[in-house]
């Protein structure tokens, strides 16, 4: 979930390197051709000379926040570099990051931008309100389709149509401090973790006269919700249902209850979690950065790169465990979520066009590669660490996959992530329908839940699923 991220997955997946993701932007020179993008009829794979489209064309492109300055230098990089292949395409900046509550005024308003970052939730809700463009056609002649992560990009290819691009994703997994817990002689559990495993650790490291916390689950807007589901997969759950063409709720279950009442014991019963709860995704990684928590919950790239670039902490001290199992002997469930970027529907064919070649412009390019091992280098000078992407939008064993880990394995300050952790991963996608509404209507239960020891977890969850169910998913015509 990006819009944490978004998440998401704002928390770009890729830091500060990858401009191919239109929410970050790269460094390295043109290629020499445009891999294999049709452009005016005319294929241009192998072509060092590629026949551009000449129409003057204006595209509004997703574009950095503010106070990401050093990803809006390497976007305006990115920028010149196309500008220099597309002369024709005049660039405008927009700033405007996706928000479910305000993408429908923007398209009503015709104030989106040519194309807009988003999230795997949104992809149904997009597309049955006509609000992502339908860009088969341009995806079927672009050249490195079928070298494209197709777990990430299946998220959105629809009925068989395709409407958006991956840029990154990520498993759901827990961030931990291995000092915190050492400092305080508490072991570090097995990558084969469960539930009771991570209330014992909690418990054991949190220090909440000092203000520290054993876990910092998000307890704020979305992301509370977001946080919470991963325990409803684990306990064997589902956020909804499709029967007869119907979505039904379906989180209002044993396995829900579950996962709420292991809520209310870290809470209430290991008093493990912060005493100020109500965090959102920069706040609970924040605190992990701060030393203010021993664990934290997201995917693993924002809280690593937090924890080592802004908070000093070494690489060694930080390990990256799939979520609990249940019990035993149990699925390790994480939700699956990653970053997309959406085309405007209002925008014409040519713009629509000029738009899918900005968004994969330096997809499977050398120069990505050259423009990787530029930037560790540089880190590595400036005593920074370059934290890889979970999951790429190309797939990891594919050529340029294996060329990419070549240039991650020649340095030292690349985090490494533990081969048996990920062996353990276990994503499951989030739902296809009103999920960002779904986790809003069970941030306000996780709310009560932290804030009264007597809250009636079962009538909370009851209530939250039949105001899910009435207002959002009775709407629905489901396939």
């Amino acid at each position: 979930m990006r819009k944490l991220s978004m998440m998401m997955l704002c928390l770009a997946l890729f830091s500060s390197l990858l401009a191919a993701c239109g929410s970050s932007g790269t460094s390295e020179k043109q290629p020499a051709n445009n891999g294999g993008q049709k452009n005016n009829g005319t294929v241009t794979e192998g072509t060092d000379t590629p026949k551009e489209n000449d129409k003057k064309v204006t595209i509004s492109i997703y574009y950095p926040l503010p106070d990401q300055v050093e990803r809006r230098k390497l976007e305006d990089d990115k920028i010149r570099r196309f500008q220099e292949k597309y002369p024709n395409v005049t660039i405008e900046k927009s700033d405007w990051h996706y928000n479910v509550n305000e993408i429908g005024i923007k398209m009503a308003a015709n104030e989106a931008p040519t194309f807009f970052n988003t999230f795997a939730t949104e992809a149904k809700f997009l597309v049955e309100r006509g609000w992502a463009a339908d860009i088969t056609e341009l995806w079927n002649n672009y050249a490195h389709k079928d070298e494209i992560n197709p777990i990430l990009q299946g998220q959105f290819n629809i009925d068989g149509k395709v409407f958006g691009v991956t840029q990154n994703g990520y498993v759901t997994s827990t961030v931990v401090n291995k000092k915190m817990l050492e400092d305080k002689n508490v072991p570090v559990p097995s990558y084969d973790w469960t539930w009771d495993d991570l209330l014992a650790t909690a418990q054991a490291v949190a220090d909440p006269k000092k203000g520290v916390s054993g876990i910092a689950p998000m307890g704020k807007e979305n992301a509370a919700g977001w946080n919470w589901t991963n325990f409803l997969f684990e306990a064997g759950g589902e956020i909804q249902t499709i029967e007869g063409g119907k979505v039904k709720a379906a989180f209002n279950s044993e396995a829900g209850l579950k996962a709420l009442e292991f809520y209310h014991k870290l809470r209430w019963e290991a008093n493990a979690i912060p005493q100020d709860w109500a965090l959102n995704w920069g706040d609970a990684v924040g605190a992990l950065a701060q030393g203010r928590t021993a664990m934290v919950i997201a995917g693993a790239e924002g809280p690593l790169d937090a924890a080592m670039n802004q908070g000093g902490i070494k690489p060694e001290d930080l390990l990256t465990f799939p979520m609990p199992a249940y019990e035993k002997g149990g699925k390790h469930y994480g939700i699956l979520g990653g970053d997309y970027l959406v085309i405007n529907p209002n925008a014409s064919k040519d713009e629509q066009e000029a738009a899918f070649n900005y968004i994969t412009f330096d997809y499977f390019s050398d120069a990505w590669l050259e423009s990787v091992d530029r930037d560790i280098q540089a880190r590595k000078t400036e005593g920074k660490y370059f934290i890889p992407s979970q999951m790429y939008y190309f797939k990891s064993d594919s050529e340029y996959g294996k060329k990419a880990q070549a240039i991650f394995d020649k340095y030292d300050n690349v985090y490494k992530y533990n081969a048996e952790s990920n062996k353990l991963l276990d994503g499951k996608p989030e739902a296809q329908y009103n999920t960002q509404d779904y986790y809003g209507a069970m941030t306000n239960v996780i709310q009560e839940v932290f804030s009264k020891k007597d809250t009636d977890l079962k009538q909370k969850l009851q209530e939250a699923a039949d105001t899910v169910q009435k207002n959002f998913f009775d709407k629905i015509a489901a396939e």
